[in-house]
């Protein structure tokens, strides 16, 4: 493995030994923020994760939610609040949450670990931003 995978996935290790069930996003984030990591964008439903990293990037690839050919479902900020509401209250597992929020129209979101915070996107370019707290370990 490169440095650079080497950091990432002992960064991600970590950061599942220490998080919290209840509102554990922002503990994963300031991990991977001191580890280096600047971004992480996903590509859903492929379930693809980009790492902008100190020093370069790196591409990982999670299991797709669906194969084959599926209509993308409308954006829907409703749902997608409520999908990230269930997450931050610790009522669902992250597979789950990828589903909840493709179904709620999301094909990708950009989690900035420097500005603290994650942008979801629509297919037609709507969007939904929420900021995450500051959180020291």
């Amino acid at each position: 493995m490169t440095s650079l995978i080497t950091k990432l996935t002992e960064a991600q290790k970590y950061a599942m030994s220490i998080r919290p069930k209840i509102g554990g996003f922002p503990v994963l984030a300031e991990v991977l923020r001191q580890a280096g990591v600047t971004m992480n964008r996903w590509t859903l439903p492929s379930c693809q994760s980009v790492y902008m990293m100190q020093g370069g990037a790196i591409v990982q690839q999670g299991n797709p939610l669906l194969t084959g050919v599926s209509e993308i479902p409308v954006f829907q900020k409703d749902k997608l609040i409520t999908a990230l509401r269930l997450d931050q209250e610790g009522g669902s597992t992250f597979p789950e949450f990828l589903k909840s929020t493709w179904e709620a129209g999301v094909v990708g979101y950009d989690a900035d670990f420097v500005k603290r915070n994650v942008r979801y996107y629509g297919v037609n370019g709507e969007s939904y931003q929420e900021d995450y707290p500051e959180v020291h370990l």
